[in-house]
């Protein structure tokens, strides 16, 4: 897969055999963590490796949507679901990208096997990527995100799941990324809400921005 500097890409992966794999707030945070650490290019070591060379709790990640510097992707939506995941990231060193996610994807895989004591592969497949081509499409992609959880009806509410951007996102306005513009009559809260049941009707959806999960 080719990523393009500057250019937005829908990611996404899902487990073999449909096996839970992000099923509580240990295993989430350990995801998010491997997310926000591989993105560091100034990170040498492997996770694994750094954590046990440094003091636990040494390295945060509060909040994976705050863009640094020295970052190789700037991620504007994401979102843990029981047995698969989703990116919607800006590209901002795209010769470092597929690496990037395979790091994120092997080193998970790593701490899953060694907590459960299995072996064998995680993921069903290498990740699938969509270039996202107009703002109307990252608006959507995004609302689909979101609304994972609410389709998959593991909560009422969008912001009630825990591993998700969404709540970030109507917390505090700041946390919605620039590359994320709706209407000046309408909020985000808005735009994803009105839409809970509308999503229901996933194989429209499906259709509408080409996944397969």
């Amino acid at each position: 897969m080719e990523f393009y500097q500057e250019s937005i890409y829908h990611v996404f992966n899902k487990s073999i055999s449909g096996f839970k794999i992000l099923t509580d707030w240990t295993n989430c945070n350990r995801f998010l963590l491997t997310i926000d650490y591989y993105n560091n290019q100034l990170n040498q070591l492997s996770l694994s490796k750094y954590l046990v060379a440094n003091k636990p709790g040494k390295y945060k990640n509060d909040n994976v949507l705050i863009d640094k510097e020295e970052n190789k992707i700037k991620i504007l939506v994401y979102c843990l679901m029981p047995d698969h995941y989703h990116l919607l990231f800006k590209v901002k060193q795209e010769n470092l990208i597929s690496k990037y996610l395979g790091n994120i994807e092997n080193s998970y895989t790593r701490f899953f096997n060694n907590k459960f004591k299995r072996k064998g592969p995680l993921w069903q497949s290498v990740f699938k990527a969509v270039m996202i081509k107009t703002n109307w499409q990252l608006l959507h992609v995004s609302r689909y995100i979101h609304l994972n959880p609410t389709t998959a009806s593991l909560v009422q509410k969008p912001e009630d799941w825990k591993f998700s951007s969404y709540k970030k996102f109507i917390e505090d306005d700041k946390n919605i990324p620039r590359e994320i513009s709706i209407s000046k009559n309408k909020t985000y809260r808005q735009f994803v809400e009105d839409q809970v049941e509308y999503q229901k009707k996933l194989k429209q959806i499906r259709k509408l921005i080409f996944l397969k999960i």
